[in-house]
């Protein structure tokens, strides 16, 4: 009778572990006895072979922190990291039966830094989360995962129903399916900007516009037919004054670096790791942020009622 008890009371645990939901929404897989993952130097190795395959440089440190039972990505003071619990990976690569469940959880956390979903303060949310599920399957492929091999983990541990964080399985499936496939479709033209920059990078979303993303003001657009003032993709941001001034733009929202704009001419440029950015105005007693986007223009205006600067969109 004993062990009956005990061995109830060892399923109910298992079940109720399956059933916890990580920050991204998987499931936590039930605990396995087999240990192939390697600890933070496999953890490492893997996401710089990612990094390599996509051609980005990264913003990001990795640590192993064993015991949460979750993979998230987050900013510690100041500081972009990945954490993850290494027997959570092996776990999810035994219950997905495939090595590539845990290789695919990496990417997707990556892929919130990649999109800069960290910085904001809302959490989690279905777009973010589909973002970040299409970039996954962008590098599963650049890694060399059948497609399913890249949608093994959600496949297995994503929750069925949508929630106000969360999306859906189906549709995570269909966004690492469509990430996939946009890497898969990418013609070897399309890998780097028009002087081979070293910041040229893809876009896991739009293989049409490979350096979306992390273009660089060396690395060009991947459109060998446009100079960049005349390349949609690139941003053209001007200013109303009589003489040169100075701004503050950032690729990341913490390194800021000046820039000077020309009285009457457009400075032309794109920002390095993600397909936006920030620009830094003085106001009133501090600065002002502004987000810019790569693929459209902006004017900077002085506002002679406030005595300050503000930005507007230039319409197309």
């Amino acid at each position: 009778m004993k062990k009956l008890v005990l061995l109830l009371l060892l399923v109910i645990n298992i079940a109720a572990e399956a059933q916890q939901i990580t920050g991204c929404g998987f499931k936590v897989p039930p605990r396995s006895l087999k240990t192939n993952f390697s600890s933070t130097y496999e953890a490492k190795a893997i996401v710089n072979s990612m990094l390599d395959n996509i051609k980005w440089d990264e913003n990001f440190n990795i640590r192993e922190q064993n015991g949460i039972r979750n993979a998230y990505a987050t900013i510690i003071n100041n500081a972009r990291w990945i954490v993850y619990d290494n027997n959570f990976l092996e776990d999810i690569d035994a219950y997905a039966a495939t090595k590539w469940a845990s290789v695919s959880i990496l990417a997707h956390e990556m892929g919130h830094h990649y999109y800069n979903h960290v910085v904001s303060r809302s959490g989690s949310t279905p777009p973010k989360e589909i973002e970040a599920d299409a970039f996954s399957g962008y590098v599963m492929y650049k890694q060399g995962a059948t497609l399913n091999e890249s949608i093994a983990a959600i496949s297995a541990i994503a929750s069925d129903r949508a929630s106000s964080t969360h999306p859906a399985k189906a549709d995570r499936v269909a966004a690492i399916t469509r990430g996939w496939n946009n890497a898969k479709s990418e013609m070897p033209a399309n890998t780097g900007g028009n002087t081979g920059g070293n910041t040229g990078g893809t876009n896991p979303t739009n293989p049409t516009n490979p350096a979306g993303n992390q273009g660089g003001n060396t690395g060009g657009s991947g459109n060998t037919n446009l100079p960049p003032a005349d390349d949609p993709s690139w941003i053209n941001l001007s200013i109303q004054s009589t003489k040169n001034e100075t701004v503050l733009l950032s690729d990341d929202g913490k390194t800021y670096q000046q820039a000077e704009i020309k009285a009457g001419e457009p400075f032309v440029f794109l920002f390095e790791i993600y397909k936006y950015g920030w620009l830094k105005l003085p106001y009133f007693n501090g600065f002002r942020t502004y987000k810019l986007m790569h693929g459209k223009d902006y004017h900077i205006l002085w506002n002679r009622r406030s005595k300050n600067w503000t930005v507007v969109e230039v319409p197309n």
